[in-house]
């Protein structure tokens, strides 16, 4: 008998969790990262189906008793961030940390699958479980979705750790949940010349300036008031010296909202308003818009099936808060339909930061959670 078998679930899942936290790897960089997830997978007798992105597993748990396919998914990727926490399993790999919990996504949903497959004999259709690469970089799920993982499944379900709310806590929200992300370029092309004579220049600087204060009014000037979103300017460049300006000012940001009615309107918005403003300087705007996520958008029709999972497993289920950070999962649910979920963690510190952490008991709750829950749709299909 070898150590797993003569350990508990959740001694195992923080042995998984552990090992992937201090290996970190950044996106579709996750060889080795696949490598474990495989072996693990293998370990347990739970079948692995090829794909043609080497770095993405994909667990195929098929039941004794007909019905659909439905999908599981965890991310697997780390961010480039020095990790700060001081723990004795830290990242091994300087500049590269799991500051997302994506160690704990991969190590909850090997146990969903550990569980699943021990209940075969009582599922009702087929479970995929994708464990995907390249969620940082928003480019993971349109990878899978090209590769044709999704051919044949109805449903799709996720979640994401969320540190703020206890362990044993599942968030759950119909509609809108994380925030659209998309990027923005303008540049300002003006007339440079000698600072002490402006007369004989079109100032970019002053253009763009004008710009920046008009471009948020239309959060709240031209978004109805119903619709929620955010117009943030992250960088402006112009100039390289003190008394010469410039003949071009660069700027660059991003915009969230959670309804794709104001994703559709604000690029036509901030487009004629940057370049109404250049026109009325004599100056000329250039506005180029790159669309990078969408919003994660929960299918109202699963919210019963979610809840269940929850009461029949005793965890508390709350109201999920929207949040403006983005997610590739959102890439799913524009194919079919889907539902994402927060999972309770109880950590400190939120996402993204050098001593981000985790209460690993959380493990075996959302193993625990979506092998239920994938058993309880599966169960009620009709």
């Amino acid at each position: 008998m070898d150590g797993h078998q003569e350990c508990s679930l959740l001694e195992r899942l923080i042995e998984y969790r552990r090992e992937l936290h201090e290996h970190p790897e950044l996106s579709f960089k996750e060889y080795e990262t696949a490598e474990r997830i495989r072996a693990w997978l293998k370990e347990a007798g739970i079948p692995v189906v090829d794909s043609e992105i080497e770095t993405a597993v994909i667990a195929e748990i098929t039941g004794n008793q007909e019905g659909p396919t439905i999908a599981l998914r965890a991310d697997i990727d780390a961010l480039p961030i020095n990790e700060e926490t001081g723990l004795p399993f830290a990242s091994k790999r300087e500049g590269v940390m799991h500051a997302c919990g994506h160690d704990f996504h991969t190590a909850a949903m090997i146990g969903a699958a550990i569980l699943l497959h021990a209940k075969k004999d009582k599922l009702k259709g087929k479970v995929l479980i994708l464990f995907q690469p390249a969620e940082e970089i928003a480019q993971g799920a349109v990878a899978l979705e090209k590769a044709g993982v999704l051919q044949d499944v109805e449903a799709i379900f996720g979640m994401h750790n969320k540190p703020d709310l206890p362990v044993g806590t599942i968030g759950v929200r119909e509609g809108s949940l994380m925030a659209s992300v998309d990027r923005f370029e303008l540049d300002v092309y003006g007339i440079g010349g000698h600072a002490g004579i402006p007369d004989n220049t079109i100032d970019p600087i002053v253009v763009a300036g004008q710009i920046i204060v008009a471009l948020q009014s239309i959060v709240s000037r031209n978004i109805s008031s119903f619709h929620n979103a955010v117009i943030s300017i992250t960088q402006i460049h112009g100039g390289n010296t003190w008394n010469v300006i410039p003949g071009k000012v660069t700027m660059e940001g991003t915009v969230r909202t959670f309804q794709n009615e104001a994703r559709e309107l604000i690029p036509q918005l901030m487009k004629r308003t940057a370049e109404g403003i250049a026109a009325g300087f004599a100056a000329r705007a250039d506005f180029r818009w790159h669309p990078y996520l969408p919003v994660v958008n929960n299918d109202a029709r699963f919210t019963e099936v979610i809840k269940e999972a929850a009461q029949n497993l005793d965890y508390t289920f709350v109201e999920a808060e929207q949040s403006p950070a983005g997610e590739d999962f959102a890439f799913y649910q524009t194919k079919i339909p889907g539902f994402f979920v927060w999972i309770g963690v109880g950590g400190e510190f939120d996402w993204h930061h050098p001593r981000y952490d985790l209460n690993e008991e959380a493990l075996e709750v959302a193993a625990n959670y979506f092998a239920e829950l994938a058993m309880v749709y599966l169960e009620n299909h009709e």
